[in-house]
């Protein structure tokens, strides 16, 4: 058997295998929800419910989605450019560093200057940390999986030396976590008594935006070229290197977003456990999302929705909560066979 490129494919051949991926993982978590001793519908009802069942379970779900949809977005643009951003994870933290050193009463300035201010900033340290993997890429040849992941690992233990020494809270009791920042420094709640916050819009627009650029513009042209074929793309005339460097700026600012909107809307403070893998988690929301930027929101709440509905389920039936990972990676392994699958027929010789 071999594996033969489709030029075309149809709307079917592109929709059918997403959908199958899908349907199997339900499949697959309602079989290891009856080997854990539950009824499979109702845990699966229960997921749905604990996700979306209420005022309170839908708003959660929306927060958890948010630094879901940047993360998301910053690794759907890189891998577009075949630039594989393994790193969000530290971009994230590079943001919310910046969000707190700023944010404590370095600009003494109302919200409504500060906190465009903030963001800019998080995206500005967000893509220093990516650029250094990508100048190691175009110049060196070294391969960014590598040193994007090893960022991660390296960026973790200097946010737990800054917030055991500089950045440590007199206040805090001893427990290493930074200062609060301040009032201004804060993004409001939608719902009023509700975590659901404004970074929540922040990154509708920023998906949006991502959309804009990569279907209207040059960037984006660029982007898709070096992405189908970089050699080819150089053949033509683009500029390869710097369209990756282009691309990490954006990628990596787009992921530290997801670090100021959970200090700045969330959190209030820098702690080592600010994201339960959020960076990684991205990968899974970009594939499920097949890289489409709007596709991006859908895929964030989807494995949000897992995630919030999870915990709830576990407490009314008593399966564990690692079924969540369980059916995300199960999606993940499924959704790489579907993309497969769109692009390439099997073929009997």
């Amino acid at each position: 058997m071999r594996l033969e490129p489709i030029a075309n494919p149809g709307f079917a051949r592109s929709t059918l295998p997403p959908v199958l991926a899908i349907a199997t993982t339900v499949v697959v978590a309602s079989a290891l929800a009856m080997l854990a001793g539950a009824n499979p519908f109702a845990v699966l009802g229960l997921i749905l419910k604990g996700a979306a069942g209420s005022k309170f379970a839908l708003l959660e779900t929306l927060n958890r989605a948010t630094p879901l949809i940047f993360t998301g977005l910053a690794v759907a643009v890189a891998f577009r450019a075949r630039f594989w951003n393994i790193g969000a994870e530290a971009q994230l933290y590079a943001g919310a560093l910046m969000t707190v050193v700023l944010g404590t009463g370095a600009l003494p300035w109302e919200a409504g200057a500060l906190l465009p201010v903030l963001a800019l900033a998080a995206m500005l340290a967000g893509a220093l940390v990516l650029l250094v993997p990508a100048i190691l890429k175009v110049r060196f040849g070294v391969d960014e999986v590598v040193t994007t992941l090893l960022f991660n690992f390296i960026f973790l233990l200097f946010i737990s030396l800054l917030l055991e020494g500089p950045l440590k809270d007199p206040m805090g009791m001893g427990w290493p976590k930074s200062e609060r920042v301040v009032a201004e420094a804060r993004l409001p709640r939608i719902v009023e008594g509700l975590r659901l916050h404004w970074g929540f819009a922040l990154a509708l627009i920023a998906a949006g935006v991502v959309w804009v650029i990569e279907r209207r513009s040059t960037l984006g042209y660029e982007m898709r070229a070096v992405g189908l074929n970089r050699e080819a793309a150089r053949f033509a005339g683009i500029p390869v290197n710097a369209v990756l460097i282009k691309t990490a700026l954006l990628s990596g600012g787009l992921a530290a977003l997801a670090g100021f909107s959970e200090v700045a809307g969330l959190k209030g403070s820098l702690t080592l456990d600010l994201s339960p893998g959020f960076g990684y988690t991205g990968i899974i929301v970009a594939m499920l999302a097949l890289l489409n930027p709007l596709a991006v929101v859908a895929a964030a709440l989807f494995v949000a929705g897992i995630f919030v509905g999870a915990d709830s389920m576990s407490r009314a039936v008593g399966v564990p909560t690692y079924l969540a990972d369980i059916m995300l990676a199960t999606a993940l392994l499924l959704m790489v066979l579907a993309i497969l699958l769109t692009r390439f027929r099997v073929v009997r010789e």
